[in-house]
């Protein structure tokens, strides 16, 4: 007996009959398009017969009050370039076909091929071009848009979905976009804040977009995340923008500030001549990779002993941000770890540039948010394990902060 692996098998030596090249299965006229217009064509027929209860030239269909009328021609977008279809009609015109609805011009999957494009960046230029080099496929610039502006329902929603109530960390930073909204191009501040949740998993809270970055519009972000259920957090990560810790404090009263280490010591070696760049970086090191804080303490002082004669400002500027600079002393080296800089939070920013750089200005804020959300989609599955050490750190915060941690 002729196993069905078998019977396939030579099924399909059968149809590859004659192809000596991919061009040949692949190309616009090959197997691949030819099986895929036999199979829908089939599938529409097998429709209309369950539409009027009866197969094509049957008796009963006599006198039934509708029958078949021929066969339309459409063009459908796929996947892989455009396919010429015929759809069956009926006389009534009340067959309405499923697999590929009335106005449906592109069938599912080509929508995900135009949104993954516009995930990693391309414009909507470049997008036309792809698909007319790859596919053959004569898309319009509006028809792309509209598969992308389906998005924005979905970006809505999750910007204003609930959170959870306690997030242990929290960073928050900004990256910079050219738009055109209202008016000439310009600057537009996207503000992002990260999280991470009780089991050690980076989520991302949100983005919202500003004329630029101030701790006035930060404020507007705390209240939007406490009007969507987070009621606490442990420790926030920031640079040191003025007034920024400020508006962090005043809607999360029991939050300490930990300003990222990493943006402090590159803004102090801006002042510095590139001979004393690595020495002075050494003797920063020093001062935050202490074991304790009387040791980071002394560490300064002596800095300054040797330094303050030639860049007084470095040591001033540390002392003046000392109390939020040093949050992460009170801590064991897993906490420590992952709160002392903003790398989370400037690594995720990192990979939304790229697929930034490369497009010029955008012609309105929503264009923005549709491009970062779906690059947002991307990245975010890479987020699949927790922190380094995270349970460790799980323990130390239970031990700490006691009633605020809400298991």
């Amino acid at each position: 007996m002729i196993s069905e692996a078998v019977k396939q098998d030579a099924l399909l030596d059968e149809l590859l009959k004659g192809c000596t090249s991919s061009k040949d299965i692949l190309g616009e006229h090959g197997l691949l398009k030819q099986l895929s217009k036999r199979l829908i064509e089939r599938a529409l027929a097998g429709e209309m017969t369950a539409h009027l209860g009866y197969a094509p030239h049957a008796a009963e269909g006599r006198g039934s009050g509708n029958s078949r009328n021929g066969k339309q021609g459409k063009t459908v977008q796929t996947e892989s370039g455009p396919l010429e279809i015929e759809v069956p009609r009926d006389r009534t015109g009340d067959f309405e076909p499923q697999l590929i609805q009335k106005r449906q011009r592109r069938l599912v999957g080509f929508d995900e091929k135009v949104l993954a494009l516009y995930s990693r960046g391309l414009s909507t230029r470049d997008i036309q071009d792809h698909l007319e080099e790859l596919y053959g496929t004569d898309v319009s610039p509006t028809l792309i848009s509209n598969v992308t502006d389906s998005v924005l329902e979905e970006v809505r929603e999750w910007q204003s979905r609930p959170l959870d109530a306690v997030y242990p960390i929290l960073y928050f930073d900004a990256l910079f976009v050219k738009s055109r909204e209202g008016g000439p191009v310009r600057n537009r501040a996207v503000y992002v804040a990260l999280g991470v949740n009780l089991e050690g998993q980076k989520v991302l809270l949100g983005l919202w977009i500003g004329v630029s970055e101030g701790a006035k519009f930060w404020m507007s972000v705390f209240t939007d995340l406490k009007n969507r259920g987070v009621q606490d957090c442990f420790i926030a990560c920031m640079d040191g923008l003025t007034g920024l810790p400020d508006a962090v404090e005043a809607v999360f009263p029991q939050t300490q500030v930990q300003l990222c280490i990493v943006h402090k010591v590159r803004n102090a070696l801006k002042y510095v001549t590139w001979k004393d760049r690595r020495a002075v970086a050494k003797d920063l090191r020093a001062v935050y990779g202490s074991a304790t804080l009387p040791e980071a303490r002394k560490a300064l002082e002596e800095f300054g002993e040797r330094w303050d004669s030639k860049y007084p400002s470095i040591r001033q500027s540390w002392e003046q941000d000392w109390t939020r600079l040093t949050v992460f002393f009170e801590y064991p080296p897993e906490i420590r770890r992952v709160i002392y800089t903003t790398n989370a939070i400037e690594s995720f920013n990192y990979s939304l540039r790229k697929l930034l750089k490369t497009r010029g200005p955008f012609p309105n804020d929503e264009a923005i948010l549709k491009v970062l959300y779906l690059g947002l989609q991307r990245i975010a599955k890479k987020w699949t394990m927790p922190i380094h050490d995270w349970k460790q750190a799980l323990n130390q915060f239970g031990i700490l902060f006691g009633d605020r941690f809400k298991l």
